[in-house]
């Protein structure tokens, strides 16, 4: 693997926290100022919406009631011809704001005679001019600002439009129907319209320029555009038609919350500009028209990502001078660090006598100069009492061998142990957790026709549970030999095991004598397992324990023999408490239950081939887990006859 110096190391962490903490400042900084970039020019925004806006609310408001008025006074059927075009006339001398204005009468209502009555004054070069709407060509009575308040009932402002028959250039109209009583019957009598030229509102809305780029457009009811930097969109598309030819989703949408009235500040991506660029939109109160003011996203933020890229160059320089100063004070601090690794690995080859840097400086490398010079002091210390602990270790060890190959010689491991007799089958196994362990079994004829089995197991392990299984082996051999039932032989053991027991070291046994010509056995329990009777053909089933204690503790303690008859295939299977409670890695028992379980499914089962299945049983439940006691088993199947 590469090897990173701590020089290396130190310099690249400091540098790394340092390059963190001047992005996030400058991060910080610029996101931050975006954010106030953008509160500000929306408040901005807002106010110049709000005066735009209010100035054109006040021109069409204005011109609003000058129409109704009109339109109110003509509902006197009184006034003669002249004096309607005089009205008309004096009006739009008055009120500057109106380009032009027409008082249109229905057919023949004013005069039975005239098809058409539609005085109509206008501003041109600076005077008042005047002609008379209505000819062949020109049907007033047709066009929308005629049609649309007398089918409605009520005034309208039309769609911009240009009118050929009128005042000849672009503008709106806002039309108010006015209507007369004859014969106690209101009816329609006609239109009185107030023009604006959209020429000056264009201009004053044209004049809204927002830093170099920025502007503001006005569009209709129905999203037409009234005015806009690039004249060849104004009354020639809407903003729908300009998405549709764009392919822009995102400008259809912006439209359509444009002409719901809905005030908003929005990012309008590249949706209506070829630059990013925010939109400010408010509907107007009259006309239903919506204004709209662009913000260039990079000339609103020109200042922050300035402010940001000076930031950057003085943090780089920072830095640059970080790293200079790190990368000294590092190469300071790890020089004598590399003294002292030279060092280390001389003591590591093991020349404990190599000379050590002299280092005067008072800080961590003094300290750890220090430190080693006590290393090499205690290694050899240490060196020289671990090969005296070492010689001494391998001694008992070696004794530990010895030990274990003396405790399994004590006990019969020849099978088949008896191979001239075929009255019976033995098998036994016995796998110590230690070097040496506390488990024992035994089996050997106590005459002629007497067959002798035992199983125990020592309270505790190693050597002091060895010599205490070596003692009770002894004594139950010695004892069973002279002749006595179970219960006498453990009773006589227990005695003995007893006296002058000062360890207080228990043990628990289960001793049968069969006759191998019967069948007959007579067996006793000291607190031992219940051994599994398998009859040959039948379902397994546990020997019930008598209830009584081990050997060892009570020295007056008498124990009890019982009897039974084994027929020919049956066996007697005894094992220690090391089978049923081996654990998997997972700490989980192997149970009472699932030997049980093991034994019924055995099909004509052999002792031998038994006791061998349930170690395998045993080592495929442990997978691989250290063993935490003795496992002892032992089998024995009655082969004479029924």
């Amino acid at each position: 693997m590469k090897r990173w110096p701590i020089a290396f190391k130190l310099t690249l962490f400091i540098l790394s926290c340092a390059f963190v903490i001047v992005g996030a400042i400058v991060g910080y900084n610029y996101y931050y100022s975006r954010d106030i970039i953008l509160r500000q020019t929306r408040d901005n925004s807002r106010l110049l919406a709000r005066e735009t806006a209010g100035s054109i609310d006040a021109t069409l408001y204005s011109v609003q009631k000058v129409a109704e008025n009109i339109a109110f006074s003509l509902e006197d059927a009184t006034m003669t011809s002249q004096e309607i075009l005089e009205l008309n006339r004096r009006v739009l001398a008055n009120n500057p704001e109106i380009y032009g204005m027409a008082i249109a009468f229905e057919p023949y209502s004013l005069e039975p005679d005239k098809l058409y009555f539609a005085p109509y004054y206008f501003r041109s070069g600076g005077r008042i001019g005047f002609t008379m709407l209505g000819d062949a060509k020109y049907r007033y009575f047709y066009m929308d600002w005629y049609q649309l308040p007398k089918e409605l009932g009520h005034p309208v402002w039309t769609e911009p439009y240009f009118d050929e028959g009128g005042g000849g250039v672009v503008m709106a109209t806002y039309a108010v129907p006015f209507f007369r009583t004859k014969n106690g019957k209101t009816t329609f009598a006609g239109v009185v319209t107030a023009d604006i030229s959209l020429s000056k509102l264009q201009e004053r809305v044209a004049k809204i320029r927002i830093f170099d780029t920025g502007y503001a457009f006005l569009l209709s009811r129905h999203g037409t555009f009234i005015t806009h930097p690039d004249r060849r969109l104004v009354m020639n598309q809407t903003i729908f038609s300009l998405a549709e030819e764009l392919g822009s989703d995102r400008l259809r949408k912006l439209g359509q919350d444009m002409l719901s009235g809905v005030t908003s500040f929005v990012a309008a991506g590249k949706a209506i500009n070829d630059q990013e660029c925010y939109l400010y939109s408010k509907g107007l109160e009259y006309g239903g028209w919506s204004l709209g003011i662009l913000f260039p996203k990079d000339e609103m933020l020109a200042d922050v990502h300035s402010l940001s890229k000076t930031m950057g160059l003085i943090g780089l320089a920072g830095f640059a001078l970080l790293a200079f100063v790190t990368m000294g004070i590092a190469r300071r601090i790890t020089h004598p660090l590399r003294q002292l690794s030279g060092a280390a690995r001389e003591i590591a080859s093991g020349d404990l006598d190599v000379m050590l840097p002299e280092i005067s400086s008072r800080d961590e490398v003094g300290d750890l100069t220090d430190s080693f010079r006590y290393m090499k002091a205690s290694l050899k210390e240490f060196i020289q009492d671990l090969t005296s602990t070492t010689a001494a270790k391998e001694r008992i060890e070696s004794e530990l061998r010895i030990a274990r190959e003396i405790q399994m010689g004590i006990l019969p491991k020849l099978f088949p142990a008896f191979p001239e007799r075929k009255e019976f089958e033995v098998f036994a196994s016995i796998e110590p957790a230690k070097e040496v362990g506390g488990d024992l079994y035994d089996f050997f004829f106590v005459d002629e026709k007497h067959f002798c089995f035992l199983v125990g197991d020592v309270s505790g392990k190693g050597v002091p549970a060895a010599f205490f299984m070596a003692v009770t082996k002894t004594l139950l051999k010695v004892v069973s030999e002279k002749g006595l039932n179970p219960g006498e032989v453990l009773t006589k053991v227990n005695a003995d095991l007893s006296a002058d027991n000062e360890s207080c070291m228990f043990v628990t046994l289960f001793l049968a004598v069969m006759n191998i010509e019967t069948g007959e056995i007579k067996y006793a329990n000291a607190g031992h397992n219940p051994p599994v009777f398998m009859p040959c053909g039948g379902t397994p089933e546990w020997i019930p324990p008598f209830g009584e204690p081990v050997a060892g503790i009570m020295e007056d303690m008498e124990y009890s023999t019982k009897t039974m008859t084994m027929k020919k295939g049956d066996i007697m299977f005894i094992y220690t408490d090391g089978v049923t409670e081996a654990m998997n890695p997972d700490k989980k028992l192997y149970s009472e239950d699932r030997l049980m379980n093991l034994l019924v499914s055995m099909e004509e089962p052999f002792a031998p081939k038994l006791v061998k299945d349930v170690n395998s049983s045993i080592k495929e439940f442990t997978l691989g887990a250290e063993q935490s006691d003795d496992i002892t088993m032992l089998a024995m199947q009655f082969m004479g006859k029924c």
